[in-house]
């Protein structure tokens, strides 16, 4: 079992910057490959970004590519997601998740199905 626990969201301007943390407990973390969703209001969750095990690996919608920043730091548990340039239509929850332990060490899961564990979320609310 894993536990993730996200934090960092807030109330911005478009514009701004804001970076969410998801720190996570029980298993070895870096065993597992790691991605943020998000889901706003009246619509399904979507993938945003992802990370591999180890780290050297990246994946992004292209919603977020070029502004959001996905990474972790397997010695402290946890991983990050740097958002820049956030725009309103970034307004969501966002949520990490812990894909499979079976995974290659560079695989990058975007389907929220590889997706074995899920934090609570953390809102992000950009105002225009």
């Amino acid at each position: 079992q894993v536990s993730l626990v996200e934090s960092g969201g807030g109330l911005v301007q478009a514009g701004d910057s804001l970076r969410l943390s998801c720190a996570a407990s029980g298993r070895t973390f870096s065993n597992y490959p790691m991605g943020w969703f998000r889901q706003a209001p009246g619509k399904e969750r979507e993938f945003v970004a992802a990370i591999s095990r180890d780290g050297s690996s990246t994946y992004y919608s292209d919603s977020v590519k070029g502004r959001f920043t996905v990474s972790r730091v397997n010695a402290r548990n946890t991983v990050y997601l740097q958002m820049n340039s956030l725009k309103p239509e970034d307004t969501a929850v966002y949520f990490c998740a812990a894909a499979s332990s079976r995974y290659s060490s560079t695989y990058t899961p975007s389907g929220g199905s590889e997706y074995a564990y899920w934090g609570q979320g953390t809102q992000v609310t950009v105002s225009s």
